[in-house]
């Protein structure tokens, strides 16, 4: 079949054009920390998650070490009955939205139900309880898998769930795009209300993947690290060393609002959603672009909606999975978008410290954006040590960075060649 070539277009929904969307409500749960200033503080220590497997035996797979949440506190979010009727995955997307709602300050009654609604993203929905079951089907026969199972293992369940706990009557769907399901979710979210369908959302990501079928899956693709002997130096992306990236798990929503509402109930604004682009690559089922074309025109897109100059963009949040492709060719879209002025850019990742959150990666590295906006400093790349010539940019190796930005610029890739970026700037 031919392909078909094409510029892009952008006469998608600029800023300029719609109601205004802010995000005022931030809901981090991550392997460094639940909450916007646990997590932050986290980020800016450069703390680092990853660790040996404690959810299962994984004596006998090549990959060893993930950033699992530990002790997490599911009574403060979940009733022991509903954590029965429930993926961990859920259990996640629960516990960010009520962070978020709490920090958004977000009390009943300031918005009709049916202004408010909920997208979520994940990547493989309620893949630990599809595992169990499936254990049980071949163990103990049919009848004895739960009645549960299908709202259980569901992507979207998580949306449904969070809407029916608020009772948000608005819009309400489910992003289901590899590891850019978390920003296609908020960037949808935002076109939203930058439309007039909805005056408020809550959307992000979750994912709990650290089970034996979908870590056995990654490595059988070598996608993963095997420095099961040093994991807290497993995940470095852009370094010359990288061999990999390390699972996470978790969730990151964000409360959107848009502005006018915002301003008038007097909430706290962390930053603008400016832009939103995403493309595919129509390349390669896990490999992105060679040239970085496809990421590169998100971009693009993204920046173009947000009226702003290039010179205008302080900081990029990389996708930066640690892998030797997507880093390479993640560098060369940034050089794609900015020229002469991609050395001049900050960029750095933070799954040298969360891991890869897959469908849930989005939301909190969108949260980090809003943050380094919001608090004037920048998360490090950690575990950078040899430099790549292939990766020659400043990538805020290793330490923390005080510096005041005007925006900032999210990243994702998927596999499938789904590519997603938000761009945020200060209000």
């Amino acid at each position: 079949m031919p392909r078909i070539e094409g510029t892009i277009s952008y006469m998608a929904i600029s800023s300029q054009n719609g109601n205004r969307v802010v995000i005022t409500g931030l809901g981090p749960v991550t392997p460094v920390g639940l909450g916007a200033d646990d997590f932050w503080s986290s980020l800016m220590q450069g703390t680092n998650g990853v660790g040996p497997i404690t959810h299962y035996d994984a004596s006998e797979h090549r990959t060893q070490i993930a950033a699992e949440i530990k002790d997490f506190p599911s009574e403060r979010f979940v009733t022991k009955k509903e954590i029965k009727r429930m993926d961990r995955f859920c259990m996640f997307a629960l516990a960010a939205a009520q962070l978020a709602m709490e920090d958004g300050g977000l009390e009943e009654g300031v918005y009709d139900p049916s202004e408010v609604g909920v997208i979520t993203g994940s990547g493989v929905g309620g893949i630990l309880t599809t595992e169990k079951q499936c254990e049980i089907l071949h163990e103990r026969g049919p009848g004895r898998v739960t009645p549960f199972l299908i709202p259980q293992i569901i992507a979207n369940m998580s949306a449904g769930l969070i809407s029916m706990r608020y009772g948000f009557t608005g819009p309400n769907t489910c992003v289901v795009t590899a590891c850019a399901a978390g920003t296609h979710a908020i960037g949808d979210a935002a076109r939203l209300i930058r439309t007039g369908e909805a005056k408020a959302m809550l959307a992000g990501g979750n994912e709990a993947a650290i089970v034996p079928i979908a870590m056995a899956g990654f490595c059988s693709l070598k996608a993963m690290s095997t420095r099961n002997d040093d994991p807290s130096r497993a995940s470095r992306p852009f370094d010359k060393e990288r061999d990999g990236f390390v699972m996470g798990e978790g969730a990151g929503i964000v409360l959107l609002e848009e502005y006018a509402s915002a301003k008038k109930r007097g909430a706290k604004i962390y930053a603008e959603v400016v832009g939103y682009g995403m493309t595919g690559d129509a390349h390669h089922m896990t490999a992105p672009s060679p040239d970085g074309s496809g990421v590169a025109k998100a971009m693009e897109i993204a920046i173009a909606q947000s009226g702003l100059a290039l010179e205008d963009f302080g900081y990029i949040n990389a996708h930066g999975t640690s892998t030797a492709m997507n880093d390479k060719f993640e560098t060369m879209g940034i050089k794609r978008v900015f020229g002469d002025l991609a050395h001049k850019l900050m960029i750095s990742s933070t799954k040298g410290m969360t891991g890869h959150l897959i469908g849930a990666a989005g939301g909190i590295e969108t949260i980090t954006c809003a943050l380094a906006i919001d608090r004037g400093s920048l998360p490090p790349t950690i575990n950078y040590e040899f430099p790549d010539p292939d990766c020659d940019l400043d990538y805020i190796p290793n330490e923390a960075r005080e510096v005041k930005i005007k925006a900032a610029i999210n990243s994702n890739l998927g596999f499938g060649g789904h590519n997603a970026v938000i761009a945020l700037a200060a209000v």
